[in-house]
């Protein structure tokens, strides 16, 4: 079993491949999450991915990939899960505030629990389906990873966006069709092929917005 030490080495020098500077104390914060997740794992089935490397790729580094997309400081995490990529962005973003949100109440109790062990002072965690969230003010940039298809996805959070809000679709592989079943109102203002350390299944972030129209 790889040492923790050389294992933290390991993620700092991954997450710098992806334009993340992790900190050694950070890094530890990400494994210590992960040890929770596995404990609560044995216990309430929070995930399938079972294995510590699969985690760290998977969970770790796929979702730190789109830190580089972040804008604004107040973030949404949407169907955040048991809060990735949500939880490992407000880790080295703590200047940024994030919303992670999901309908299913044992992933929103284990996001709780884990945002007090590695006190987290800029996350909240929210039990609602997208559709009843009750919006204080717009957020200025939601990640979603694999929620929905992209039509669907700019329907449900629509109604969270500013004019000038971008939403990052983390998805798998190109998804053209979806793209092209875009409504008028919403433009693809970017997108990258995200090349996760480790992880040999393709992955991309589509970055959207409304159109100057809507």
């Amino acid at each position: 079993m790889e040492r923790l030490a050389d294992a933290v080495e390991r993620l700092i020098r991954d997450a710098g491949t992806l334009g993340v500077a992790l900190s050694t104390e950070d890094a530890a914060r990400l494994f210590t999450l992960l040890d929770e997740l596995e404990r609560w794992n044995r216990r309430y089935n929070l995930t399938a991915i079972r294995t510590r490397a699969t985690m760290v790729t998977h969970h770790l580094l796929d979702s730190l990939a789109v830190h580089p997309d972040l804008e604004g400081e107040r973030i949404a995490d949407v169907g955040t899960g048991a809060g990735f990529p949500g939880l490992p962005l407000a880790v080295c973003n703590p200047r940024r505030h994030f919303t992670l949100i999901d309908s299913t109440a044992k992933k929103i109790r284990f996001v709780e629990h884990a945002t007090r062990v590695l006190v987290l002072g800029n996350v909240s965690a929210v039990q609602a389906r997208i559709e009843a969230f009750e919006l204080e003010r717009p957020f200025d940039t939601i990640v979603a990873r694999a929620f929905a298809p992209l039509p669907e996805l700019v329907s449900k959070v629509g109604r969270l966006c500013a004019p000038q809000s971008r939403v990052l679709a983390m998805k798998g592989r190109w998804p053209k069709t979806e793209i092209e079943a875009l409504p008028a109102s919403w433009r693809v203002i970017g997108s990258r092929e995200l090349k996760i350390p480790g992880l040999e299944a393709a992955r991309c972030v589509i970055v959207l917005s409304r159109t100057h129209a809507s």
